[in-house]
């Protein structure tokens, strides 16, 4: 595989979507992450990638048609957007499909050059016949099984180290496999109810840098070795953040750097393409809640340097 230099990245302007005044979900950072990547140079001079929003067909592949239909009529039942958390709105379909869009092309680039990142994605508490948790449609789902349907591979493995269980993407997989699911994630945080993952890691309350960092590196490359995947999915979300509203372990900007930095460099070592999304973040300063995010883009960059 040809390897650019710096590693594609893939942004759409409809990944921010509009939300009511005073909604919690941080929607503004998708839009702030975009113009940190740029400010740094870090995208390069060709810029982002601007993906396709992903096609009828290919949701299909994981979410059943009347929830589908649902979010793209703005017909969903009130129950189930209440479950969702974000409004039935056609700028919030918009952003779902074009989300989704966006983690298939960084994995088609990832296939190609090694390594590609979505400045979304991550969606993982949405299920088969539901949204939940701000997660609309499973995107790393949606675009593992295109892949898998077109045979350009054959095996995945999803990573998911944001703060909460990607419980979604492990019931969506369960008796499937050819995705695993590993989800390192604080055992007391959402959902309460925990699904069962291919591996499921759960970290007592607190958990700082070098406990998480440990962990994570006693696990990793043995997985790595035992599932020899085609891809790798890494769900890069920055909520175990000590500063995360929404988090509950206690990691520093300095030890979030290092799991990106460990993860895709643990990939690329082994000839292993990496496509990253950036999961969840939920700190109340936009701005510190973006660079935080830009760790991963910045990792991916470093580890083509290295």
């Amino acid at each position: 595989m040809a390897t650019p230099f710096p590693p594609p990245i893939v942004h759409h302007p409809a990944f921010r979507a509009e939300m009511p005044a005073g909604h919690r979900f941080p929607m503004d950072k998708f839009s702030r992450l975009a113009a940190v990547l740029e400010a740094e140079g870090v995208a390069g001079p060709a810029g982002f990638v601007l993906p396709e929003p992903i096609d009828l067909e290919s949701l299909l592949l994981v979410h059943d048609e009347a929830y589908v239909r649902g979010v793209i009529d703005l017909t969903l039942p009130a129950e189930v957007a209440r479950r969702v958390g974000l409004p039935n709105t056609g700028s919030v379909a918009k952003r779902a499909q074009a989300a989704v869009g966006g983690t298939l092309a960084a994995a088609r680039l990832a296939l190609a050059h090694g390594i590609a990142c979505n400045t979304a994605g991550g969606s993982h508490h949405a299920q088969a016949d539901t949204g939940a948790g701000f997660c609309v449609f499973n995107d790393v789902a949606v675009a593992a099984r295109r892949l898998l349907a077109e045979g350009a591979v054959g095996r995945v493995l999803v990573v998911d180290l944001d703060v909460h269980q990607g419980d979604g993407t492990a019931r969506i997989f369960e008796g499937d496999s050819s995705v695993f699911t590993f989800s390192m994630h604080a055992e007391k945080n959402f959902p309460a109810r925990k699904a069962v993952s291919d591996l499921d890691v759960a970290l007592p309350d607190g958990t700082g840098d070098a406990a998480y960092l440990e962990t994570l590196g006693e696990v990793l490359p043995d997985l790595l070795a035992r599932t020899a995947p085609d891809l790798v999915f890494f769900n890069a979300g920055v909520d175990p953040h000590a500063d995360d509203k929404l988090g509950r372990l206690s990691l520093s900007d300095e030890g979030l750097a290092r799991r990106e930095a460990f993860v895709l460099g643990s990939c690329l070592e082994r000839g292993i393409p990496v496509a990253g999304v950036i999961g969840g973040g939920y700190d109340a300063d936009i701005d510190r809640l973006a660079h935080r995010h830009a760790l991963l883009h910045r990792a991916a960059r470093k580890a083509l340097e290295a």
